[in-house]
């Protein structure tokens, strides 16, 4: 038994003696995989890369899955809001790395690969930074931090800025 199902099974149980139309519930999602659920959470970024060579994905597909992800997550869905903002640009960057690849293949391990950064990390593209205070809303530095640079250098697609607490707690 994988861990992540020992923990499901664990959590379920415990759920269903508190809850006892969870039992049913459970009973009627049998039908699909677990694992299937956790797909994009649970990707490697040597798994990814594997897609991506084999044709089964491309860095624009797995760059729509996590918007899409996102959007389900945090605005519709339980609105974690864990995410400030997206990159409004993260698709056609991926096309032009997608083309990239198939012209002079990859960069490196990171090539197509979406990342999130912290919103305290500058980025000189259409992405704010207010490390979490509405004081910088609006503010788009005149560069990329050098881990931003660094990143996009290796063809990572920096997809948006995760949210944290204002000015990342420093008192």
């Amino acid at each position: 038994m994988r861990r992540r199902d020992f923990l499901r099974a664990g959590a379920l149980t415990g759920a269903a003696a508190l809850v006892p139309d969870l039992a049913k519930a459970e009973a009627a999602s049998e039908a699909r995989p677990f694992t299937a659920e956790f797909e994009l959470e649970e990707a490697t970024i040597a798994g990814l890369q594997r897609d991506m060579v084999s044709g089964k994905r491309s860095a624009q597909s797995i760059t729509r899955d996590y918007l899409e992800r996102i959007e389900d997550m945090d605005r519709r869905g339980p609105a974690l809001r864990a995410i400030i903002e997206t990159n409004p640009d993260a698709i056609s960057i991926a096309r032009s790395l997608d083309e990239e690849r198939k012209s002079r293949g990859p960069r490196g391990p990171l090539h197509g690969i979406p990342v999130l950064l912290k919103d305290n990390i500058d980025t000189s593209d259409r992405m704010t930074t207010t490390a979490g205070s509405l004081a910088l809303e609006g503010s788009i530095p005149p560069r990329d931090a050098t881990l931003a640079r660094r990143l996009r250098e290796a063809g990572a697609i920096l997809i948006g800025k995760a949210n944290m607490s204002e000015w990342a707690n420093f008192r």
